[in-house]
């Protein structure tokens, strides 16, 4: 864990001075446009849980999957990138499967060949006593995570994935950080209380956000492309390097956590 708290009294004056800040996720208009002619990778659906009925509910809400999946590929695209010029993740195919197995949704596979499941029994889930808005919502959010997985850049010089905790909180933070910030959680009611950024997912995912709210819109972008320039990776290292020398990642988890009201 990277636990750089140099000058952190210091820092979190600056910070708490320079901005007056936001403790509301928003959800920023994308230039979708810019995306439209690029090439997401050819999009195959297999559907392996027909007899069930989760899949019924699927196909009558999703009619054509492929062309879903591709809109919010571009929408991941468009949150992680400034432009199809950037230094992109290639991904030549996605095998996206529907199945009748415990858990939620998981990406596998590497080198542009990405695979994904998704459970039909947590539509099923999702559906029960709260209809088919949920279900939706839910299918949104958990293929906006997982595309991410996708097309996000992976940090260099530390390890992988699962060898290293940074690099392990960076990808799952950056992955919910994509569905905070395209509205695929429920605001505020889905923000996790206290923790540590190097929880991942939703806790560093509504941090990131938050940072990009109020100080760079463009954060995300800079963040994910960070990790090409920062070598070896760091969250200290690239939030200087995206932000400036005389930031610290401690410090703004510290004021993070006072702004949203969980540390007083």
């Amino acid at each position: 864990m990277i636990m750089l708290v140099a000058m952190a009294l210091l820092s979190q004056s600056v910070v708490a001075q320079e901005f007056a800040w936001e403790t509301t996720t928003k959800v920023k208009p994308l230039n979708l446009k810019r995306w439209a002619k690029y090439d997401v990778g050819q999009i195959n659906f297999h559907d392996k849980a027909t007899h069930s009925e989760g899949s019924k509910i699927y196909h009558r809400l999703i009619a054509e999957p492929e062309a879903y999946i591709s809109e919010q590929a571009r929408t991941v695209l468009a949150t992680l990138y400034f432009s199809p010029k950037d230094n992109i993740t290639p991904v030549n195919s996605i095998y996206y499967t529907l199945e009748d197995r415990a858990g939620i949704s998981a990406k596998g596979g590497g080198n542009g060949k990405v695979s994904i499941f998704y459970s039909s029994r947590h539509v099923e889930k999702s559906h029960s006593g709260q209809g088919d808005e949920k279900v939706m919502f839910e299918t949104r959010g958990v293929l906006l995570h997982e595309l991410t997985h996708a097309y996000q850049l992976e940090p260099q010089g530390i390890g992988t994935y699962g060898t290293n905790k940074v690099f392990w909180a960076f990808i799952e933070g950056m992955a919910d950080a994509v569905r905070v910030a395209n509205g695929g959680f429920y605001g505020e009611k889905d923000r996790p209380k206290g923790g540590h950024y190097m929880d991942g997912y939703r806790r560093a995912g509504y941090f990131f956000v938050w940072i990009r709210d109020n100080y760079d819109p463009d954060f995300l972008r800079k963040f994910n492309l960070s990790t090409l320039d920062v070598v070896p990776w760091s969250f200290d290292g690239a939030i200087k390097h995206v932000l400036g020398e005389k930031y610290d990642i401690e410090s703004w988890w510290e004021e993070y956590q006072r702004a949203v009201g969980d540390k007083k």
